[in-house]
């Protein structure tokens, strides 16, 4: 039997190669990040980084430029960590979707009145053949994009300090790494346990940079100044 009937089994997305999105899955997609992103504005609604807002667009204006901000870092951070691992995922040829989960979102919202947040909007399914090197390819592509925006939000935060622009790219490094640092963690069912599985040598090269980058971020880094 030759190979392509192998490749075939593998195969199960009708637009092998190529990005593709349901109407449910776009459904999930913006309900999770409207959930997010009003989470996110929750959770700062007391803190420097809403003065700053309400200082700079008035007291009725505050929530809407916070909102707005949440939503541009909610975009780019965990939606597109979601992407790296669908995108990667249909490279392969796999079936990959995002699906919400409805009691996630309710725990999201309702922590995001106490302090703190438990984002759990939902997760990219996966399902194919899918060995171990091609599951931990599929799973440090969502990491690498953290670290890849994490990048940005540092040189963006040392070329804008002391202006308004610093507190978005603050916020960028500041989720960014966090979010790369904890699904690095080799602790099922987040990604760097199955990093780990394929190859342990890429896990600890991974996670000592998205690291590095946190250390960075609280030690390193000047203070953002941006209220003035």
């Amino acid at each position: 039997m030759d190979d392509s009937y192998y490749d075939n089994l593998q195969r199960v997305n009708p637009g092998f190669g190529r990005p593709r999105f349901s109407k449910i899955e776009i459904r999930d997609i913006l309900i999770s990040i409207v959930v997010l992103s009003l989470a996110f504005t929750l959770l700062y609604r007391s803190g420097s980084i809403f003065n700053f807002f309400e200082l700079r667009l008035g007291k009725g204006m505050g929530y809407v430029g916070l909102f707005g901000m949440c939503m541009v870092l909610v975009l780019v951070s965990f939606l597109f960590h979601e992407f790296g691992h669908k995108f990667a995922a249909q490279r392969y040829g796999l079936w990959s979707e995002f699906r919400m989960w409805p009691m996630g979102l309710v725990l999201t919202l309702a922590t995001s009145l106490f302090g703190f947040l438990f984002a759990a909007p939902g997760a990219v399914m996966i399902a194919g053949n899918m060995d171990k090197e091609m599951n931990g390819k599929v799973s440090i592509a969502g990491p690498l994009v953290n670290m890849a925006f994490c990048a940005i939000g540092i040189a963006g935060w040392l070329a804008t300090n002391g202006t308004d622009l610093v507190v978005f790219f603050y916020m960028l490094t500041s989720l960014n790494a966090w979010l790369a640092v904890f699904n690095l963690l080799p602790i099922p069912p987040l990604d760097g346990s199955k990093i780990m599985a394929w190859n342990v040598v890429i896990w600890v090269i991974t996670i000592a940079v998205a690291a590095a980058m946190l250390a960075l971020m609280w030690f390193v880094l000047p203070t953002p100044y941006y209220v003035i």
